[in-house]
């Protein structure tokens, strides 16, 4: 897992060679010891494996990466640098690790969506903090520190650009421990406005774009026969989505991403997508109440077409990773179980829950904080899984069961039986994504822990009543 850059550093006398630590600190549910992620849930950590590449060349370094959803952080480990990405479930291990080093006397450096939410929050906990993307402020931080220099913040540059960036040094992990190292970005960010999603509000509604060349010259590079884009909204440029569907196309991959619903009302660029080698789209459906969608600003989501927009994806061979949040304010406690039964009978392929996160810095935190309902602030609950606030028309109990019990009857034999009657994918593909499911599912309620944790007087009789 170690890599050493080229020699000729022109920091001499600073240190010989630097040492650089890069972590991905843990949370309850991705854990190396305890968690229910297994390996077929798992994709390899993009933003370490950039990070490392980002290392200007003229510095001579080695660098480590651990991610502690796979393996231990070892506490003894010797750098002259730690450098960690958070966010906001992983938020309270992050600082733990961060105290332990520094007492070691290593300078620790936090950067991530956290960070970038609420940097306040962070900055007692480290030397220094990177907000926003790191591709000019990372290079930066570290030629300061090898001149005794470093701030204790760093801000992502207004004019930012995501070309002319080298390719992410994969060669830092190993393989066996994840579904795919084959992990790709092509854009980051959102057009859309969403409340409760933390990317309007840490990195703004202007997408950023790689060209379409370099994207595939590093698909090429590695030789990749699979991908996974982990862009937040692959399609968030109509143009850019078809330039880049298109130039897939040669490649004869097999690649699965994520897009709104609105790729599914695009037959153009749905059948480009089809053809460029899509097998699976993760949708952001949220609700099946267009009351709750509407509360959430995501009203360009029409659950009457659901089933309509389902059938699209599949007549053109792509599968579907649906995801729905449960603990809007318009939900009532039969939300669950019409969800589920919505689910399997529309033969949604991966179907995934979240309970509604006000994550710190976003509208959805400040309208719940405004009117009293925030639970607790132990960042380590917010997960999605975790009820944190006062639900509108249930109990915190109510929500934290109702979403137990939709993972369960989605994830049941039965259920999986009849949504692999309309499933386009392979029989071993759909087995293997939906028993990993399946174990995460009946393993959720072990970290169901809100009771003891969550604090004030109104909650605590909430949770009695309901018990």
């Amino acid at each position: 897992m170690v890599g050493i850059a080229s020699t000729g550093s022109p920091y001499p006398g600073v240190i010989n060679m630097l040492k650089i630590a890069l972590l991905s600190p843990k949370g309850p549910l991705y854990s190396h010891r305890g968690g229910i992620f297994r390996k077929n849930l798992r994709y390899a950590p993009l933003t370490l494996t950039t990070l490392a590449a980002l290392i200007p060349p003229d510095i001579e370094h080695e660098v480590i990466l651990f991610d502690e959803g796979i393996e231990d952080i070892p506490m003894d480990l010797e750098a002259d640098l730690v450098a960690m990405t958070v966010i906001t479930g992983s938020s309270r291990r992050a600082y733990t690790l961060a105290r332990h080093f520094r007492d070691r006397g290593i300078p620790v450096v936090m950067g991530g969506p956290h960070i970038t939410l609420i940097p306040d929050d962070a900055a007692p906990h480290a030397d220094c903090i990177v907000t926003g993307y790191a591709e000019d402020t990372w290079p930066q931080l570290l030629c300061d520190f090898l001149n005794g220099a470093m701030k204790e913040r760093y801000d992502q540059a207004a004019d930012l650009v995501l070309g002319g960036r080298p390719f992410a040094n994969r060669e830092l992990i190993e393989g066996k421990r994840y579904a795919t190292t084959h992990v790709f970005e092509a854009t980051r960010g959102c057009v859309h406005r969403c409340d409760f999603c933390v990317v309007p509000f840490a990195w703004g509604r202007k997408p950023l774009q790689r060209p379409v060349h370099e994207v595939v010259d590093e698909i090429r590079t590695i030789g990749a026969r699979r991908a996974l884009f982990i862009d937040l909204n692959l399609i968030a440029d109509r143009d850019y989505a078809l330039e880049l569907f298109t130039a897939l196309e040669p490649l004869g991959i097999k690649w699965g991403g994520l897009a709104t619903s609105l790729l599914a009302r695009d037959e153009e660029l749905l059948e480009r997508c089809a053809r460029s080698g899509c097998m699976g789209m993760l949708v952001g459906f949220e609700s099946i109440s267009e009351g709750s969608l509407k509360d959430v600003s995501k009203g360009f989501n029409s659950p009457e077409l659901f089933r309509q927009w389902i059938a699209a994806f599949h007549a053109h061979g792509i599968a579907i990773n649906g995801t729905f949040v449960f603990g809007m304010d318009n939900d009532t406690p039969d939300v669950f179980d019409r969800t589920a039964e919505f689910i399997i009978d529309a033969g949604i392929d991966l179907p995934r829950y979240a309970i509604l996160t006000p994550f710190p810095g976003t509208g959805l935190h400040q309208r719940l904080a405004r009117e009293g309902r925030i639970l607790t602030r132990d960042w380590e609950l917010y997960d999605g899984q975790h009820v944190v606030f006062e639900p509108a028309n249930m109990s915190p109990r109510e929500l934290e069961e109702g979403a137990n019990r939709a993972w369960r009857t989605t994830y049941s034999y039965s259920a999986m039986a009849r949504r692999f009657r309309k499933t386009p994918l392979p029989a071993a593909l759909f087995v293997g994504a939906n028993f990993g499911y399946r174990f995460y599912a009946r393993r959720l309620d072990r970290f169901y822990n809100c009771d003891w944790r969550l604090t004030g007087p109104r909650s605590q009789l909430k949770l009695k009543r309901s018990a």
